[in-house]
């Protein structure tokens, strides 16, 4: 038997989960200039944080959060992303902050729990 998830509530927002994740970055990251010495842990820190907030919405999703940080220094920065999966129920959204001296990009992927 087939399951329906109704929109609403339990569906998957890319609107609120990109306003989480960048409540998070600017947390964690905004007013500092880039230091390749604490990439690692602000990196983990975005990732664990972004994970709490989005377990908190309460929504039936697993969850997969990765970060990425650069240094601006005219370099190009392209990133993409493909998920094979049923488009009705799971979602992903990508979410990129920049400042004056660094590029954050988090990617997001939400698996429904059925």
């Amino acid at each position: 038997m087939e399951q329906c998830r109704p929109s609403g509530q339990g569906s998957f927002s890319p609107d609120e989960v990109t306003a989480a994740v960048k409540e998070c970055i600017d947390n964690i990251i905004s007013g500092v200039d880039f230091n390749q010495n604490l990439v690692n842990k602000w990196t983990a820190s975005i990732v664990e944080m972004s994970l709490t907030q989005l377990v908190k919405q309460g929504k039936k999703y697993k969850y997969i959060v990765t970060c990425a940080l650069m240094p601006k220094s005219g370099a190009g920065l392209h990133v993409a992303s493909s998920c094979y999966w049923d488009t009705t129920l799971d979602g992903s959204c990508s979410v990129r902050w920049e400042d004056r001296t660094m590029y954050c990009v988090v990617n997001v992927f939400a698996v429904s729990i059925a």
